[in-house]
């Protein structure tokens, strides 16, 4: 996924209605305001209340379902390997995204990590904040890539600069 796909995916679903926060690689790249390694994929936060019209919308722009994991996740691509990966929320009392893991369990996303602001390829993008990417990170086996990640992350929290301030707004 290149900048500008991050870009179009975002477009397709606002022109559709739908709110998404970028999650992961491209969710941290988009705080530090540049792309800091090659991202095979797009993870976004999207309401479950969402998801059939997200369905929709992209699959009118030539994504195809790829893996349906729902209620936990499914990914979509197009012919030539984009890929977005989807993960599906109810919001709980607080503001905060529930997600439904495959052990039966569930994750929060507390109401505090979606007011995350980067930027990808110029345009200002919502993604969730550092703190809550951080905590994303918990409880797996991180590979070079997640800790490339948890670096910037952590770069971002601790830069003084003012777009950095303002990227975690």
């Amino acid at each position: 996924m290149e900048p500008a796909d991050v870009v179009r995916v975002v477009g397709i679903l606002a022109d559709a209605g739908i709110e998404c926060w970028l999650d992961g690689g491209w969710g941290v790249d988009a705080l530090v305001g540049r792309q800091t390694r090659p991202h095979e994929d797009l993870d976004l936060v999207v309401a479950m209340s969402d998801i059939s019209a997200s369905i929709g919308a992209l699959e009118g722009k030539g994504f195809a379902m790829k893996e349906d994991l729902r209620p936990c996740s499914f990914t979509m691509v197009t012919r030539d390997h984009r890929k977005v990966d989807i993960h599906p929320v109810i919001w709980d009392d607080e503001g905060g995204g529930v997600q439904a893991q495959p052990n039966n369990s569930t994750w929060t996303y507390p109401a505090r990590g979606f007011h995350g602001v980067g930027r990808v390829d110029g345009e200002t993008l919502r993604c969730l904040t550092a703190e809550v990417q951080i905590q994303c990170h918990a409880g797996y086996d991180l590979d070079a890539s997640d800790l490339q990640d948890l670096a910037a992350l952590r770069s971002v929290l601790t830069n003084d600069s003012p777009d950095a301030k303002s990227s975690l707004a």
